[in-house]
């Protein structure tokens, strides 16, 4: 889900200041239209979960009541094009996400190298390697598969392997989603992305450890507006197609521009630090200072996503807290009016 390490990001489609200022502040609490959604097939709520952790996980301890669908990450196969994942062990977290009426998919790739990814979706392997991915959702009872490919793993075969997938696919009746972001925009064409029945927006990490020489937030609500403005109003595609990408975690720079950075998923940060949930950056022992999204910009967000988009998607449901300081719940306060059906 995050950008490959040490890539420029594109330029991006800009807006104003001023422009910027009005969105928000134009979004009363239950979005542009003044009124919450009174249910859940109007605005999707998208949570990345681990794969590995479904296969073992409580479904008690999973926060279905609060999501429309379920991102399984990730679902890679070998280089060779073998899956060696315990699959059927799936079985009782799709089972007690479709009791809750949650769409479960299966993420491939993410961020970083899959270079692999090039010879399997080459046109002598396509046909064969669609057909395993496809099988799999069919025989674990999965909802669709969510295309993942970043940055260098998007090669020339990438335009024809979302076209045929999205095709196998939806004669079995499962979805076709992606994860994109504008770091490269460039790299992804308009027929690719129209096969999707919608795209997760990955509105952060516009810089981070990787990056040690540029600290400072990572995921703003102006970088929110930028990528919803560049995918609508430059790419056209349809708002109910659009899903905005909030990150669960922060990433701490200094006190030296050579001090080693920090991750930290947003439970952490809030743990650590007593009334962080309401800031965005917190200053930590030792001369840190740590980049996030508080409750109060999660929230804004929202509401941006109620009006420019048809969601939120959430990099990942197991960064979050609990009880009021939860972002999960911030998000279904202000989307549903309730933090839970």
């Amino acid at each position: 889900m995050r950008p490959p390490r040490g890539l420029t990001p594109c330029a991006v489609a800009m807006v104003s200041i001023i422009a910027v200022g009005a969105v928000g502040a134009a979004l009363p609490l239950g979005g542009s239209t003044g009124a919450r959604q009174n249910d859940r097939s109007s605005f999707k709520v998208i949570g990345y979960y681990s794969l590995r952790a479904a296969t073992t996980a409580d479904p008690a301890s999973v926060p279905f009541n609060q999501l429309t669908h379920v991102n399984l990450s990730f679902l890679n196969p070998t280089p060779a094009g073998e899956y060696t994942q315990n699959l059927a062990a799936l079985a009782t977290f799709v089972a007690a996400a479709h009791a809750s009426g949650v769409k479960v998919l299966a993420s491939i790739g993410g961020g970083g190298d899959h270079s692999y990814y090039h010879a399997l979706l080459a046109d002598d392997r396509r046909p064969a390697f669609i057909d395993r991915l496809v099988g799999l959702a069919v025989e674990h009872q999965l909802d669709g598969i969510d295309v993942d490919l970043e940055g260098g793993d998007i090669g020339a075969s990438y335009e024809p392997f979302v076209l045929e997938l999205g095709q196998a696919l939806r004669r079995h009746g499962k979805l076709m989603t992606s994860a994109i972001a504008v770091f490269y925009k460039d790299q992804l064409t308009d027929r690719a992305l129209a096969q999707y029945d919608f795209v997760n927006i990955m509105s952060y990490d516009h810089t981070g450890p990787w990056r040690p020489e540029r600290p400072g937030p990572h995921s703003t609500f102006e970088h929110a507006v930028e990528a919803l403005e560049y995918f609508g109003a430059t790419r056209k595609i349809p708002r109910e197609r659009m899903v905005l990408g909030v990150p669960f975690y922060g990433y701490g720079y200094g006190p030296e521009p050579s001090s080693p950075a920090v991750t930290m998923t947003y439970k952490d940060i809030v743990a650590t630090f007593p009334g962080a949930d309401q800031a965005d950056e917190w200053k930590m022992p030792g001369g840190k200072t740590i980049y996030y999204n508080g409750i109060p910009t999660i929230r804004r967000k929202t509401g941006l996503a109620m009006e420019k988009a048809s969601g939120i998607m959430i990099w990942q449901i197991l960064g979050d807290a609990a009880n009021d300081l939860s972002l999960l719940g911030a998000i279904n306060e202000m989307a549903y009016g309730t933090r839970a059906r």
